[in-house]
């Protein structure tokens, strides 16, 4: 799937299912180049390894965090039910594997859990930290980022110059 695809298919019914708060720029360039960073945007079912979704969660840290989490738990509820999914980590993370709306939202709820507000776009260090901070990766490859970070940015480039 082209990232248009991606956008439109995933990333765009996610934000619908969340406060319009959350809906912006900053966090679909965001949510882009996490894709990009952990799958490819094309893997779902991390290869050797546990994680599951184009945003590549785990069960304990990632999935049951966003269930947890003060700041984002009632949302997560609220996504679980809109896509018929129980709430509970291990359901949760078994259907991120077939159902990109779940793991788009969950990916935005993960970053709605770190307090500082999403970096500027553009702010290809800043974007960095916040990536390391919320998904902590186990290898994280810092040299990919700018080239995720930018072809992010290209998927709405058009519509950051409007």
């Amino acid at each position: 799937m082209s990232l248009s695809q991606i956008r439109a298919a995933a990333i765009a019914p996610a934000l619908a299912l969340l406060p319009a708060r959350m809906n912006s720029p900053q966090a679909e360039v965001m949510l882009l180049a996490i894709g990009l960073q952990e799958s490819g945007m094309i893997h779902r079912r991390q290869i050797g390894g546990p994680a599951r979704g184009l945003f590549q969660f785990e069960q304990g840290g990632g999935v049951a965090g966003v269930l947890r989490h003060p700041a984002s738990a009632g949302y997560a509820r609220g996504v679980c039910a809109a896509r018929n999914v129980s709430p509970e980590p291990g359901i949760v993370w078994a259907e991120l594997e077939h159902d990109d709306i779940l793991a788009a939202a969950f990916a935005r709820l993960l970053l709605w859990t770190d307090p500082a507000p999403l970096p500027t776009v553009g702010e290809v260090a800043k974007s960095w930290d916040l990536y390391v901070r919320t998904w902590r990766p186990g290898k994280p490859h810092r040299n990919r980022w700018d080239a995720c970070y930018a072809q992010a940015m290209d998927a709405l480039a058009g519509e950051l110059s409007a």
